[in-house]
């Protein structure tokens, strides 16, 4: 209905290519424009100025011999002053674009091993816009961003690598485990030196309070009995423990001793070893 009243509309953010007898005459901006058909003009066709996306995935392999699909997400639009570039010298903008981020990516992918490949990523965007500036230049499309959107290798290649971070992540785990377990056993021990170190210190203590307490009643029996020994003290407290001992076990309900036969003579050898230790002690006290 346009082109028979010659009124064409062109809408915004495109522009439309004018035509007279087949030959380009002008680019024609968003708005209404007269196309008087009877001389021969006629619109080739329009051309979108707005920002487009591609996405081109890409297999290659790396420098450790990896096999990886890379993806790139090629960000373009066409120039305005250069409409007639981008209409007439390329049929399909996209299949050329992808042929360079083919190039690109497969010169540059092998020269890295797999790790570096996935630290270099912008480096690798960065080659690809920079060719495909160059190239798509010349056809009137500018690119204003490139991005490797993702690296992904085989399937088994990133389990072999989730299972090589795991086992370091268990060697860690289980040098921490063996340290805690050693400073734990480590601990036990000095807990149990120190324990026995004041049993021994208790055990001692006990001895000498005995010893000191045996010597205080011999020496207050002595003094206030004229005529007795310190033996005859001796005996007397030993027969007297020995009588406290045998009564204490009789009382139990539930004794579980072993007697062997003895009798009452056998005190004062016990006597004897106890009076010669206890003056053992003496002397070494003094």
């Amino acid at each position: 209905m346009g082109n028979l009243f010659c009124c064409v509309q062109v809408d915004q953010s495109t522009v439309a290519i004018k035509e007279r007898f087949g030959k380009f005459d002008e680019v024609l901006e968003p708005g209404c424009h007269c196309l008087p058909w009877c001389i021969g003009s006629q619109l080739a066709g329009h051309l979108t100025l707005r920002l487009q996306q591609l996405d081109v995935r890409c297999e290659t392999k790396t420098k450790d011999n990896v096999f990886v699909n890379v993806v790139a997400s090629i960000q373009y639009r066409a120039l305005a002053e250069k409409a007639n570039d981008a209409f007439y010298k390329l049929s399909n903008p996209k299949t050329q674009i992808q042929a360079y981020v083919f190039d690109v990516i497969r010169a540059s992918v092998p020269k890295l091993d797999l790790d570096d490949a996935f630290e270099q990523k912008n480096d690798i965007a960065k080659a690809v816009e920079d060719e495909l500036e160059k190239a798509m230049s010349a056809y009137g499309y500018e690119i204003v961003q490139t991005l490797i959107v993702d690296i992904e290798p085989d399937e088994h290649v990133k389990r072999a690598m989730n299972e090589i971070n795991a086992a370091a992540r268990m060697r860690v785990a289980a040098n921490e485990k063996a340290e805690a377990e050693k400073i734990i056993q480590i601990k036990r021990a000095e807990g149990e030196a120190e324990s026995k170190y004041l049993s021994g210190v208790g055990i001692a203590r006990q001895r000498q309070a005995i010893v000191d307490g045996l010597r205080d009643s011999v020496l207050g029996f002595s003094v206030n009995v004229p005529g007795t020994t310190a033996k005859d003290v001796l005996d007397m407290v030993l027969i007297t423990q020995y009588f406290d001992t045998m009564k204490e076990i009789g009382a139990a309900s539930k004794s579980s001793s072993v007697f062997i036969p003895h009798g009452p003579g056998a005190v004062r050898d016990i006597a004897t070893q106890i009076r010669d230790g206890l003056l053992q002690a003496t002397h070494h006290h003094e």
